[in-house]
């Protein structure tokens, strides 16, 4: 398998069970709805680790344009690379959401509110404040990348152990847990233009009952947050880690 298609397949296993949880807890008459903001931000958890575990070893498993821009700043990634790799996330994103679409099938059509629907393939304002929404974003993807760059540091781990390929993903897994648990709440954490642009393109393609609108006014926080928080956590980790 190429990195290209890699990032593709992991892209769309991150949205079909991320966009997948959003679904069982919003749409009428699934087995998990109103299971609320636990059972989201635990289900998101689970599908980057499940994502990261399936192509880390072929492509590194980035499955973000943001992670993807901000190792490619710092020169941790080739640059020539960059494009390649968005456009496979970005297909492996709209993948994803058509197969959310065609799993719950049955729910759309009996599911009323046109939020609600919206909301199972992209991200929303709590509070709409452009500015405001697009500081959350930048926030938490800087933590994501920081993160991901200091914790699974080769000085964290333990030489010959396996601990890298054998437990990093799910330590991925834990800082989404963590940004989705503390800070959430304003935008729904996108902090990925791929897990979010590419099912809102399919949310707009996409024969939905009753599904109304895809908010393209807001798209582009969730875009250009995540990328400009990505490049801000990536250079802050090479100033204060690197040196």
């Amino acid at each position: 398998m190429s990195p290209f298609t890699a990032e593709i397949i992991g892209t769309m296993l991150l949205v079909v069970f991320g966009d997948g949880v959003v679904a069982n807890v919003l749409l009428n008459k699934s087995k998990g709805q109103n299971g609320g903001w636990i059972v989201i931000t635990t289900g998101w958890a689970l599908a980057v680790t499940i994502a990261v575990y399936a192509v880390r070893s072929i492509s590194g498993a980035h499955l973000n344009p943001a992670v993807t821009i901000a190792l490619a700043v710092i020169g941790q990634f080739p640059r020539a690379s960059v494009p390649s790799y968005i456009i496979a996330q970005m297909i492996g994103g709209i993948f994803g959401g058509v197969l959310v679409w065609l799993a719950y099938l049955p729910h759309w059509g009996i599911t009323a509110d046109k939020g609600a629907k919206l909301g199972v393939f992209c991200t929303g304002p709590a509070v709409r404040s452009p500015l405001a929404n697009l500081l959350t974003e930048i926030i938490g993807t800087a933590l994501l990348v920081l993160g991901l760059l200091a914790i699974l540091t080769p000085k964290n781990l333990v030489p010959n152990s396996g601990f890298e390929t054998g437990f990093a993903p799910v330590l991925v897994g834990v800082i989404v847990w963590a940004i989705g648990l503390s800070l959430g709440g304003p935008t729904g954490y996108a902090i990925n233009p791929a897990r979010d642009l590419g099912p809102r393109i399919a949310h707009y393609v996409l024969p939905i009952a009753g599904k109304g609108d895809s908010d393209w006014g807001y798209a582009w926080v969730p875009v250009v947050g995540p990328i400009l928080g990505g490049v801000a956590g990536a250079l802050f980790y090479k100033a204060f880690w690197v040196g």
